[in-house]
């Protein structure tokens, strides 16, 4: 059988049409084969069709002897640490983040938290899993309950800020009805345990696989509002929002307005500079002039990489960067594994907030009027390649500085913009950034968009 439901790094797909609990079986049963796994982490998030599929991966890997350490309803970060502080064979994590609520897929890992590759480890998995010419049982398999792992998570999470930093703040907290209301109550007892200085106003906050108020991604422009009245009701100081698995986070300043995340990408470079004068910061190429900037500013080293988690991580791996951040709010941490976490930043955000005495507003203001950017903008089109090439035939002439590492980016004295494919969805996604200029900004965005448009 063919299997749809493989992407390019993860696994996605419709629920009964593309991923279903046989399929699931198959899949945990040739991650153990391929990896040759022992032991492996499984973790789900709070989708209705979670724990079925979940059981059946964990079928999967037993029918080949795999001890399976379980962390039961989890976040994806959690999944990644355990498999690292475990020192498990690997990580499998069942969730489908922000898509669809017919959705649900999973997020892979092997020894270290490091990511699959897709070639060497992925494809032979799909293989395998589609074949379904698995080696004979083997015995001795079992499930471990591993849910006390978060004890450890939480130390680690902590270990990135200063406790005594931190000043008083009231923050605003919407969980989406995802996974993260358990995980942050854990890391809110342990601050309040410690000391720290913070209130916190929660929205949303107890899961729910329904998604009683709509599928959490903060990224959409549409789903933004909801967060940004309720900080401005409760007068907090600053607004965080997880997606469903909460690897990734978004930030609103105290008037409710969201902070683009490039420019969260530049607060948190900024914040590890100055711990660690020289470092080197990853960042990917579709939002770079504001983070470019404060990285030479601070006297940090640039180190680009095409987006996505597996691009990233290997950038932090070999560059040895302390930290790397993708404007879509994946923020990466060397000492988190190298791995994504959507905990860590806003602990982060906050000590800035506390060592500075400004607000995230202060913070960041300057930053979004020198660099203003369109946010990424999405495109269904029927031919990429084609409406793809009518904008580079149309405005390569005039550009300055060309970039074909991630899809499309040219440079122009004024601004640029990338233009690239999604690599999970069938989408053209469109990212336009100026040197402080706004009316460039609305007139490159609006020819792009005649232009991919046709």
């Amino acid at each position: 059988m063919s299997l749809t439901c493989f992407k390019s790094y993860d696994i996605r797909g419709r629920i009964g049409v593309d991923l279903d609990a046989d399929i699931a079986r198959r899949i945990g049963r040739a991650f153990a084969e391929v990896l040759d796994a022992r032991q492996v982490v499984l973790g789900r998030d709070i989708r209705n069709s979670s724990p079925e599929l979940a059981a059946a991966v964990a079928a999967g890997l037993t029918a080949t002897g795999v001890q399976v350490l379980d962390l039961g309803i989890c976040g994806t970060e959690e999944v990644y640490f355990a498999t690292g502080a475990l020192e498990a064979n690997g990580g499998i994590m069942v969730t489908a983040s922000h898509n669809p609520i017919d959705y649900n897929g999973m997020k892979l890992v092997k020894a270290g938290a490091a990511p699959l590759d897709p070639v060497q480890d992925l494809k032979p998995i799909k293989a395998l899993a589609e074949s379904a010419a698995f080696a004979p049982d083997r015995a001795g398999g079992a499930i471990h309950d591993r849910s006390g792992t978060r004890a450890a998570y939480v130390e680690r999470v902590l270990s990135f800020v200063d406790v005594a930093a931190l000043r008083p703040l009231h923050i605003l907290v919407n969980a989406g009805n995802g996974a993260a209301g358990p995980t942050f109550d854990a890391l809110a007892t342990a601050l309040e345990a410690a000391g720290a200085p913070l209130r916190f106003t929660r929205m949303h906050h107890a899961p729910d696989g329904s998604f009683p108020n709509g599928i959490p991604n903060p990224l959409l422009t549409a789903n933004q509002p909801a967060t940004a009245e309720a900080v401005r009701q409760a007068g907090a100081d600053m607004g965080i929002a997880w997606d469903g698995d909460f690897d990734r986070c978004f930030f609103f300043d105290a008037t409710g307005r969201f902070i683009p995340g490039e420019h969260i990408v530049g607060l948190l470079a900024r914040a590890f500079l100055t711990r660690a004068p020289g470092a080197a910061i990853a960042y990917d190429p579709r939002v770079v002039l504001s983070t470019r900037d404060i990285i030479a500013r601070a006297g940090g080293r640039a180190v680009q990489a095409n987006t996505g988690h597996v691009n990233l991580k290997a950038a932090l791996r070999s560059a040895g960067a302390v930290y790397g951040g993708e404007m879509s709010a994946h923020h990466y941490f060397r000492d988190f594994y190298c791995c994504d976490s959507g905990m860590i930043p806003w602990l982060l955000v906050a000590e800035l907030l506390g060592r500075t005495g400004e607000s995230l507003a202060g913070l960041v203001d300057e930053q979004m009027r020198r660099f203003p950017s369109s946010g990424e903008i999405n495109f269904q089109i029927d031919d990429p390649a084609a409406a793809i090439a009518r904008v580079e035939a149309a405005m390569i002439d005039r550009a300055t500085a060309r970039d074909d590492s991630d899809g499309l980016s040219l440079e122009f004295p004024g601004g640029r913009f990338n233009l690239r494919r999604s690599n999970t969805e069938p989408l053209v996604r469109l990212n336009v950034e100026t040197r402080g200029d706004p009316a460039l900004l609305d007139e490159m965005t609006a020819q792009i968009t005649r232009l991919l448009e046709g």
